[in-house]
């Protein structure tokens, strides 16, 4: 385990304000005077809804997963790739932090199948290629790889991958010793729709059982459990605003 180091998932809805690019920026600025290095995985619901909705295309979600026709992958690769992870690499290379941008499609980071048959293009992650990142990130510099959640298959096809588990695979195979996801919301509610401050990986999969963890936060909730499953210390779920 690397304690000396951080990935922070950022939620495409909390990019939606500006505000959360600048904190973004300065907890990373903050982590790195503090002698952590940082990664980034990234959503992009939001940016990808308007432009699907540009085209004419409508969607639909299972589990919390986009169900994605190949029409809507080339929409939804674009959009992260070209759109989402350029926006985040010219803010923080503005404020002064090196960075590299990438989609897990490069130096096939992350190696997929496909998930199942009723979410089309959605992959499952099989393999976490990122010794290429560790080199990276053992250069002098140490530049903060800042990465978009879209997965290549064995013949090459790409695949919509859930940011929460690109964030949650990739924070393993890295071994951080913290795992943070800024999102909209204030974090994990219980039953009186009230926030938890702390919670055991038990307690979590009794929310789970219960039914009392659903939508959106389902698939996240599902992702922290396999982090912390997989030797994952800490995993924080905080507002982005």
């Amino acid at each position: 385990m690397n304690n000396n180091r951080i990935l922070i998932k950022v939620g495409g809805a909390a990019l939606v304000d500006d505000s959360v690019l600048e904190t973004v920026t300065q907890a990373i600025q903050s982590y790195r005077r503090a002698g952590f290095k940082v990664a980034v995985v990234h959503g992009g619901g939001p940016a990808i809804n308007a432009n699907l909705t540009k085209a004419g295309i409508k969607w639909n979600f299972v589990d919390g997963q986009r169900v994605t026709t190949p029409a809507m992958m080339d929409i939804i690769e674009s959009t992260l790739c070209g759109e989402v992870n350029r926006k985040l690499v010219r803010y923080l290379s503005a404020a002064g932090l090196p960075t590299m941008g990438f989609a897990g499609t490069d130096n096939h980071t992350l190696m997929c199948t496909r998930s199942n048959e009723a979410l089309g293009q959605v992959g499952q992650i099989q393999a976490v290629n990122c010794a290429w990142m560790e080199v990276l990130m053992a250069l002098p510099s140490a530049p903060v790889p800042i990465m978009a959640p879209i997965g290549i298959g064995y013949n090459g096809e790409a695949y919509n991958i859930n940011a929460d588990w690109a964030a949650t695979r990739l924070a393993g195979a890295l071994n951080v010793g913290q795992l943070i996801f800024l999102t909209d919301q204030d974090g994990i509610l219980n039953k009186q729709k009230q926030l938890i401050n702390a919670v055991t990986p038990e307690e979590l999969q009794a929310l789970v059982d219960d039914g009392t963890v659903q939508g959106g936060m389902l698939t996240k909730v599902k992702s922290i459990l396999h982090a912390r499953k997989n030797g994952i210390p800490l995993v924080r779920v905080v507002n982005g605003k």
